[in-house]
């Protein structure tokens, strides 16, 4: 039975460092999480401006790794998507003579206080780098105040990293960030604060969105999947929405293969595809508005990773065959990004007895109505969808299945 409770508008699903699977006969990606300068996925370490003491960032420059790849593949996969794009932006590290500890890994924070000019300086390198790519004709929907802060607050952390405390982050949007994107080419672009685990909600939230002077310039809430299983999705989640609902949830990242004792590529794991879908579901049911894996493609290693964090992804590429294979996760994903349309709204679901299915359900901006079902259990499960217009429908879900419902209630 499927009963209408709080409508929640629906973004659109599933994206990816490098997305190509856009055109209207495939599964229809729209939005593109784009790197600030290097991430542990790169080759190498690198920022746009490595010259101390360029707080005016005269000497701010795109890395080779922009011009030759990165922007070449967001051109090209948005020539072949039917809609605009979205692109958001993270930055993983500010560069090292801004830092407190004067390196693009480990523990360290921006130097001297909010308001200060080193805040100042790395509010203006986000500001160049939208400048930078809008040359080539690339603008961003969103980005982030930067790829977990919380991991530049940890001793001997190996990858690039910025902390920033609840506090120290409201200060620094309040007084540099947010009026630096306002006061740009570019203040309809969203901000979107923590870009990390779910598990700090809702006092991270708290902190910043209780400051009037930070919460007006920013418009969501960023979380990543990581150490999900710690945290139920309605005490995080849930809550935050309901203490500030016009402030959009969006899981900015997620990937299988980083737990340890379970590292790296499983070619076809259908539990690691099981694991997205029931993430993915658990999210949207608690008002999260958008999913975005990791990475699309990987080699056989996991990697590229300059820091050898080798991690799993929906397509595997085997260069020295010139093949790539499509994950489980690959076509889990599929069942949200190509029937979730821009615009859905996800309405409650309510059932008559007990049920091991894990479903999520949707109106689309054309009326029709969308069931997503997860099936994790060893038995297959027969069940009915009651439509006021239609009555029931009946289905069934296999063992290990997922499957999306679609029909019309004109």
């Amino acid at each position: 039975m499927v009963r209408v409770t709080e409508n929640e508008n629906v973004f659109s699903i599933l994206s990816s460092e490098w997305c190509t699977s856009l055109s209207v006969t495939g599964i229809e990606y729209r939005f593109v999480r784009v790197p600030v300068a290097s991430c542990d996925f790169s080759t190498r370490l690198y920022t746009y401006a490595d010259t101390p003491g360029d707080y005016d960032l005269q000497n701010f420059t795109l890395a080779e790794e922009d011009i030759h790849m990165k922007i070449p593949l967001l051109q090209r996969a948005q020539a072949l998507s039917a809609q605009p794009l979205n692109l958001f932006a993270s930055a993983w590290s500010a560069p090292a003579w801004l830092k407190t500890n004067g390196a693009l890994t480990g523990k360290g924070s921006l130097k001297g206080k909010p308001g200060g000019k080193e805040h100042k300086t790395w509010a203006q390198y986000y500001i160049r780098f939208l400048e930078e790519y809008g040359k080539y004709n690339l603008s961003f929907w969103g980005l982030t105040s930067g790829n977990e802060p919380t991991a530049g607050q940890m001793t001997n952390y190996s990858f690039q990293a910025l902390g920033f405390t609840p506090e120290t982050q409201r200060d620094w949007i309040a007084l540099d960030l947010g009026p630096a994107l306002h006061s740009s080419s570019f203040p309809k672009t969203r901000l979107i604060i923590l870009d990390d685990n779910r598990l700090l909600l809702p006092h991270w939230a708290k902190v910043i969105l209780s400051d009037v002077q930070a919460a007006r310039y920013v418009h969501g809430i960023g979380v990543h999947w990581y150490l999900d299983s710690l945290v139920p999705p309605d005490i995080t989640l849930s809550t935050t929405h309901h203490l500030y609902p016009e402030y959009f949830l969006f899981a900015t990242e997620a990937c299988s293969g980083w737990k340890p004792g379970d590292r790296g590529v499983r070619l076809g794991s259908w539990d690691r595809a099981e694991d997205y879908a029931r993430d993915i579901i658990q999210d949207m049911n608690n008002y999260v508005t958008g999913w975005t894996d990791w990475n699309l493609a990987l080699n056989q290693d996991g990697g590229p990773n300059w820091v050898k964090n080798f991690v799993d992804s929906p397509i595997i590429v085997d260069p020295s065959k010139d093949v790539f294979y499509k994950q489980p996760t690959f076509y889990i994903m599929a069942h949200f990004s190509k029937f979730l349309w821009e615009g859905s709204q996800r309405v409650g679901v309510s059932f008559s007895q007990h049920t091991d299915l894990e479903i999520s359900a949707y109106i689309r901006p054309d009326s029709s109505a969308v069931f997503i079902i997860l099936n994790r259990s060893e038995e297959e499960v027969q069940f009915e969808v009651w439509d006021q217009t239609l009555g029931f429908l009946p289905g069934s879900a296999s063992p290990h299945s997922i499957l999306t419902l679609l029909w019309s209630r004109r």
